[in-house]
């Protein structure tokens, strides 16, 4: 799974002038990505490129290049004989990846606090706290809310990358996060099927404010340890949905989660 920032990137060449390499490949990435996080090609798949080119009727050249590119993501596991393997994961490795998202993510935080962040980013940081807060008045959210919802949450949480002004650390945060549903987002759909949905997306909105007043208040130690709190609440959104859906949880609207393998 993709972050935000590559999924603009990847939607920004997509737009480029059709027939081009790049959006050939683009779409090759796309197309691909799809068909394994929708579960048409669950994980331990064997997968051949001459059968994806087949499959998605493109040149063999996009297609090994979007084969690479999910191979990097951790979706694929190139093989010694040659082709690939869907890869599936433990919910310890989600896991590990939140936890991990969570202590880059504070690391951040800190940096940002410590540096002091761009007025301009700040800015446009509050602003996107003030549209969610405007979703979050409502008594209830429906799909087309909980969508917006997702949406806003990944552009603070990439603000919240650009305030610290890191790319090193960015990197391997966005490495991290490239798991499924270990990215800020990942869990925030299933919430919609919880009672308790708009509950948990009020304290992570809480958090939010919390993390940017640190941050403008030079509270470094502060921001990193509600940035660090702020990731648990994807882990124990893991823990909820993998216990309440013992069997084939919510396969049907997001059958990726078929690639987490349970504790035994």
């Amino acid at each position: 799974m993709n972050t935000v920032r590559d999924l603009q990137a990847d939607a920004a060449l997509a737009a480029t002038p059709s027939g081009s390499s790049e959006t050939a490949q683009v779409r090759a990435l796309l197309q691909l990505r799809e068909l394994i996080l929708s579960g048409e090609l669950p994980g331990g798949t064997r997968i051949a490129e001459l059968a994806i080119v087949e499959r998605l009727g493109m040149s063999r050249t996009p297609i090994r290049a979007a084969l690479v590119r999910l191979e990097q993501e951790g979706l694929l596991e190139a093989l010694p004989s040659g082709g690939y393997v869907v890869q599936s994961f433990s919910e310890r490795d989600v896991a590990d990846a939140i936890e991990l998202r969570g202590t880059l993510e504070g690391l951040l935080a800190r940096l940002a606090a410590e540096r002091g962040a761009p007025l301009v980013v700040l800015a446009e940081a509050r602003q996107c706290l003030d549209r969610i807060d405007a979703l979050l008045t409502a008594p209830k959210l429906d799909d087309e809310a909980f969508s917006a919802y997702v949406a806003l949450n990944s552009h603070f949480h990439t603000l919240l990358y650009e305030l610290a002004d890191s790319p090193t650390i960015t990197r391997q945060l966005e490495r991290a996060a490239s798991l499924p549903f270990a990215s800020p987002s990942g869990f925030v759909l299933l919430q919609a099927q919880s009672t308790r949905a708009r509950d948990m997306l009020i304290v992570a909105q809480d958090q939010h404010r919390q993390v940017l007043d640190a941050i403008e208040q030079r509270e470094g130690a502060r921001a990193e340890a509600i940035m660090r709190e702020h990731s648990r609440l994807a882990r124990r959104n893991l823990v909820d949905v993998l216990a309440a859906h013992p069997s084939e949880p919510l396969a049907g609207n997001m059958p990726a989660i078929r690639m987490i393998r349970r504790r035994r």
